[in-house]
C-alpha cells in the first residue's frame, strides 16, 4: 500500500445497501468499514476514527438521530453524511445533527463521493461543545 486510504465509517440497517456502499466506495478507492446500527457503529468508532461516517437515519436498536448525536458529542471532529429514504430533497432534516444529507436511492457515485471529498477537504466549524444543546 502506497499511501493511506481515507476511511469511511458506513452505518445502514439494511444489508443491501451497506453492502452496494461500501462496494462502491471501495472501488473508489476509500477503506470502508460497515455497521449495521447505531450501537454497533459505536463499537467500531474504538478503532481509529473515520474521516467521514455515512449513516443512515432509520434503524432498530439506535437510530441515526441517536446515533449521530452521540458522534458530535463524543467526535465533534468527524463529518458526518445523513442518508435516509424518509426524507426527500438533499436538504438536511430538521434536528439531523450531520453536516450533509442524501436521499437514500436518490444519489449517484460522484454525488456521494463529491460530499466525502467535500467535507474532507473543508472540515465544517462547529461551536464548541458546551454551545450544543444534547438533553440527558
Amino acid at each position: 500500500m502506497s499511501r493511506l486510504q481515507p476511511r469511511l465509517l458506513v452505518v445502514d440497517d439494511e444489508p443491501a445497501m451497506r453492502e452496494v456502499v461500501s462496494d462502491v466506495l471501495a472501488s473508489e478507492g476509500y477503506e470502508v468499514f460497515t455497521a449495521q446500527d447505531g450501537l454497533d457503529a459505536l463499537d467500531r468508532l474504538v478503532q481509529p476514527l473515520p474521516d467521514v461516517i455515512i449513516s443512515d437515519l432509520i434503524m432498530p436498536r439506535m437510530s441515526g438521530f441517536e446515533f449521530l448525536a452521540v458522534v458530535r458529542e463524543r467526535f465533534p471532529s468527524v463529518p458526518v453524511i445523513a442518508i435516509s429514504g424518509e426524507f426527500m430533497g438533499n436538504q438536511l432534516p430538521p434536528g439531523v445533527l450531520a453536516d450533509a444529507f442524501l436521499p437514500k436511492g436518490g444519489f449517484t457515485t460522484d454525488q456521494l463521493c463529491g460530499k466525502i471529498n467535500e467535507l474532507m477537504s473543508a472540515p465544517p466549524v462547529r461551536p464548541s461543545s458546551g454551545s450544543i444543546g444534547v438533553a440527558h
